[in-house]
């Protein structure tokens, strides 16, 4: 069995580090201000480090799941980072939403010095998470992949290998783009709605009989009927980073981006307007309070 060591316990973290744990796997953990509370981590088992390099060092794989590209590049090539601690043969397993091109840069400085990489960026949602019940989209080596799967499903249900490195974060950028360009279209169509009298539950009805049935309707759904958020726990400020990264894609391939151009206006004027740290459905309210 191998030693796994993981890096970023927040919301989606907390739920992989719990269920690695649940399945009897060694686990230590990154000491970090942004960590959920993580004693019930340390009560199953888990060891704590203060710092990247030294956690890096005494295990095999070293799952990351941190905000963004930014944060994955600051946690491997800091100056007590993962890569100043990592022997020859170590795992990394890159679990956080990256730019793709960063993500391969990053790769390749890791496989230079003897380890191997995965990026496996997840989608759905921290309740999933905590139930085990993850979808992972993985980039990189087929053999690697294989021998990585035993871990993986430990917390995910879904599992797909995407091609070689950087395909799971490309992959994923395509999924939050629809998934959260859809979200961004409800909520406009929702607040036009309001505005022209139409009754919100008749709204959500005659969707979810029709074409507008699909999990983004379901998520909204809570906010929508009773103004319950949590159907949807991804802040409005994740989603403008989302949606950057997804932009910076498109451009590097060369790709039309004139919807996400738009999403993106969207989600950045509703982070200007109300709190960025809000959940999602949010931008609903922030969107019926315009007046063109």
């Amino acid at each position: 069995m191998k030693k796994i060591g993981m890096i970023g316990i927040g919301m989606m973290g907390h739920g992989i580090a719990s269920n690695l744990l649940n399945k009897g796997q060694s686990l230590s953990v990154l000491e970090h201000a942004g960590n959920q509370p993580i004693d019930d981590l340390k009560d199953k088992g888990a060891r704590s480090y203060q710092s990247a390099k030294e956690l890096a060092n005494q295990n095999d794989v070293v799952i990351l799941c941190v905000t963004g590209s930014p944060q994955v590049e600051a946690v491997l090539t800091g100056e007590d980072g993962v890569l100043k601690g990592m022997r020859p043969g170590t795992i990394i397993i890159d679990c956080s939403t990256a730019v793709p091109t960063s993500t391969e840069h990053l790769a390749q400085m890791v496989l230079e010095q003897g380890g191997r990489f995965l990026d496996a960026p997840m989608t759905r949602t921290p309740k999933e998470a905590a139930e085990g019940r993850l979808n992972l989209l993985v980039g990189g080596d087929a053999q690697l992949y294989e021998e990585c799967k035993p871990i993986l499903s430990c917390f995910a249900e879904n599992i797909v290998h995407a091609g070689c490195i950087g395909a799971g974060h490309r992959m994923k950028l395509l999924h939050n783009y629809v998934s959260l360009g859809m979200v961004t279209l409800l909520a406009e169509a929702s607040a036009c709605a309001h505005t022209a009298g139409i009754d919100t539950q008749t709204f959500v009805d005659v969707l979810a009989m029709g074409g507008g049935w699909g999990a983004p309707l379901e998520r909204l759904k809570p906010f929508l009927t009773n103004g319950d958020s949590k159907g949807l726990r991804f802040s409005i400020a994740n989603a403008v980073k989302d949606l950057t990264y997804y932009n910076t894609m498109a451009h590097d391939a060369r790709a039309d981006r004139t919807i996400a151009d738009a999403v993106k206006r969207t989600l950045e004027l509703a982070c200007q307007e109300t709190n960025p740290q809000d959940l999602l459905p949010n931008i609903i309210t922030v969107i019926a309070q315009r007046r063109i």
